[in-house]
């Protein structure tokens, strides 16, 4: 696994996560594949919110994006895409 990329990734979404928490939710990476794409499991009340999709391409891909732009796509692999 790409351990300094998974570093990276974990701090941009530290700072995204109290507005995640203080909704009863959070995110946990599950791998970053050798295309670069992030793939999160999205816990909590974020796994079953019908915002989640909304919340992951403005709030955690925009985040992550900024922070590790190596990173091409971030992909919930618990949430439906409407």
């Amino acid at each position: 696994m790409h351990t300094e990329l998974i570093q990276k990734v974990e701090t941009a979404l530290d700072s995204i996560r109290p507005y995640l928490e203080a909704d009863g939710g959070n995110v946990k990476i599950l791998e970053v594949t050798d295309d670069m794409v992030l793939k999160l499991e999205m816990t909590g009340t974020c796994s079953s919110c019908p915002m989640s999709t909304m919340t992951l391409k403005a709030g955690v891909e925009e985040a992550v994006k900024r922070a590790v732009p190596e990173i091409v796509k971030v992909e919930a692999v618990n949430v439906a895409v409407v």
